[in-house]
């Protein structure tokens, strides 16, 4: 297969707000050029404050593709990571969330998507969602080029699959996991940066469980010998500050105490039970994880969002229209006494985050934090929240706190695209400007959730064609700030 040259996307922009622009045209020898390459239209409408940004759709569900027509980009798409390849064309891994598998999609020397088939189908996974993705590279992460992805919901494997980026399709069957990293309702494994601490690589697992009384999402640890997963041990989060017993005992803004403590079991009730044992901070369902880029410092901020739960048992204990935290890992020792602070609570009414419905996904740049939603369908409980799913620009350094685009499912559901009854959500965000050599640009994905065909399951990763028939769509955004 064709090597890899993996480029790191540190981010290098300002803190400047969303009209810095500078710099976004690629050099004369590049052949990247954005263009809109999918038959399917851009539904997602910018916010005034972000008009200058260029929104391109390049592939959806019912589009072709012009090396491998059967293929069909399938059901939920979902994480995702890129690689430039050697002879200048790109290599997406993209997780297909429904389908239970994970896509390989080559992008020509101009961006262009031109061939798509699967390297891990719903066999491999045994039928367990493959939710959001991390893509590890020697220049960010010391190692690699490897795809981690989590097992969450559906099959039996629950835990974080390892996957080579270049392996050969017909090896789509078959799956490599990380035992050591556990079993848990994984929505993500994510590296962070390699100068982080110099003789350990650590990894951070989201757990997505969904607990009705008790919130019980765990923020997972696993530190390894550096540059590989071997001789690793597993932690969890616990905050040491008195009287915080759970997570929305945690007050907007202010910083409390914390620690990882060791886990023993990987089963995934053993360990669930182990960490409610030793006193580990629950949440109501973590989901997506990321780590801010720049300094040796920045790399030990680690963000994640807590999508929330509406449920009577959570009352008083569990986020329900989310939140966003902030993890600060000690200088030496990643297991040692840190601090976390939510940054932004979708609870307080008249705060910050006041139109939060569900944050799910998130990216972090060097200055901002791109948060992403997966509305949870009760609106009709917060005035603020009855809206489409949105992406949000969270300024790190200021803590200004803008809309991005939202989808206009109004647009969609008159052109046959889906029905305003079923709300999408938006995923799968990441930051490919020093890979593709444009800066500020983006992929951004939608689960067009009520755009059914029978046809947006492909057999290649799925053999049920009547699991679940809802489209996607890749897009790419470019003019947003790092």
């Amino acid at each position: 297969m064709m090597a890899a040259l993996a480029i790191s996307v540190t981010a290098c922009q300002d803190d400047d707000d969303d009209d810095d622009n500078a710099n976004q045209n690629p050099a004369p020898s590049n052949p990247v050029s954005f263009q809109s390459h999918s038959t399917t239209g851009n539904y997602l409408k910018l916010d005034p404050a972000f008009s200058s940004v260029k929104i391109y759709p390049i592939l959806s569900s019912e589009d072709q593709l012009s090396e491998s027509p059967n293929f069909v980009y399938g059901s939920m798409a979902d994480g995702a990571g890129l690689l430039k390849n050697n002879d200048g064309t790109f290599t997406l891994i993209n997780n297909i969330e429904a389908d239970y598998s994970i896509a390989r999609i080559t992008l020509d020397k101009t961006f262009k998507p031109v061939k798509g088939e699967y390297i891990l189908n719903s066999t491999a996974s045994a039928s367990t969602a493959q939710c959001s993705g991390s893509m590890v590279t020697p220049e960010e992460h010391g190692f690699g080029p490897l795809y981690l992805s989590g097992g969450e919901w559906g099959g039996s494997s629950k835990g974080v699959f390892r996957t080579d980026p270049y392996m050969n399709a017909s090896g789509a069957s078959a799956a490599s996991m990380i035992a050591g990293m556990g079993q848990w309702s994984t929505e993500n494994a994510v590296v962070i940066g390699k100068d982080a601490y110099a003789n350990k690589t650590v990894t951070f697992i989201g757990d997505d469980h969904s607990d009705n009384n008790e919130p019980s999402g765990q923020l997972g640890m696993y530190v390894s010998d550096k540059g590989s997963f071997a001789n690793g041990k597993l932690y969890t989060l616990k905050v040491t500050s008195p009287g915080i017993n759970y997570e929305v005992d945690m007050q907007e803004g202010v910083a409390y105490d914390m620690e990882f403590v060791e886990m023993t079991e990987t089963d995934i009730a053993l360990l669930d039970a182990e960490a409610k044992t030793k006193g580990a901070m629950g949440f109501s369902r973590l989901e997506d994880i990321d780590w801010r880029r720049g300094s040796a410092d920045n790399n030990r901020e680690i963000y994640f969002a807590v999508t929330g739960r509406s449920k009577a048992g959570l009352v008083g204990k569990g986020t329900k229209f989310g939140r966003i935290y902030k993890v600060e890992l000690n200088d030496n020792d990643p297991t040692a006494a840190g601090k976390i602070t939510c940054i932004l609570d979708g609870d307080l009414v008249s705060g910050n985050a006041a139109d939060f419905h569900s944050p799910d996904n998130i990216l972090v740049t060097e200055n901002y934090a791109y948060i992403q939603e997966d509305p949870n369908g009760y609106a009709s409980e917060k005035a603020s929240a009855d809206h489409f799913a949105r992406l949000y620009q969270y300024n790190l350094n200021t803590g200004v706190m803008k809309t991005v685009l939202e989808c206009d499912q109004v647009a969609a559901e008159a052109a046959g695209v889906g029905t305003t009854s079923s709300t999408w959500e938006i995923t799968g965000m990441i930051d490919i400007s020093d890979i593709v050599g444009i800066n500020e640009s983006y992929i951004l994905i939608t689960q067009n959730h009520g755009w059914e065909d029978p046809g947006f399951t492909d057999p290649n990763a799925n053999p049920d064609l009547t699991n679940r028939t809802e489209g996607s769509q890749l897009f790419v955004v470019q003019g947003l700030a790092r």
